[in-house]
């Protein structure tokens, strides 16, 4: 039988991506729109430091080594709060 639920490690990936969008992203989108302003230092460095900069490239190349859905799920977050990010 295939098992359709998340893991526990997709979930805690999905809860964190959430928390840190809320707090890092959520409160400038509109001010960054208006400006034309991409925080590069505040939005690429709370990525990288979650693992979602090459969250689906193998570890053995410098990746985070997760899988698709984990891409999928952190990707949806992301889209929540910005939708321009997730194209990075």
């Amino acid at each position: 039988m295939i098992d359709f639920e998340f893991t526990d490690e997709q979930r805690l990936l999905e809860q964190s991506v959430r928390e840190w969008g809320s707090r890092e992203v959520a409160p400038y989108v509109r001010e960054n729109d208006r400006t034309h302003h991409f925080a590069r230092d505040r939005i690429l460095g709370g990525m990288a430091r979650l693992g979602l900069l090459g969250i689906s490239v193998p570890q053995e190349y410098g990746g985070a080594g997760m899988d698709y859905i984990s891409l999928g799920l952190a990707s949806e977050e992301l889209e929540y709060v910005d939708t321009s990010l997730r194209v990075i």
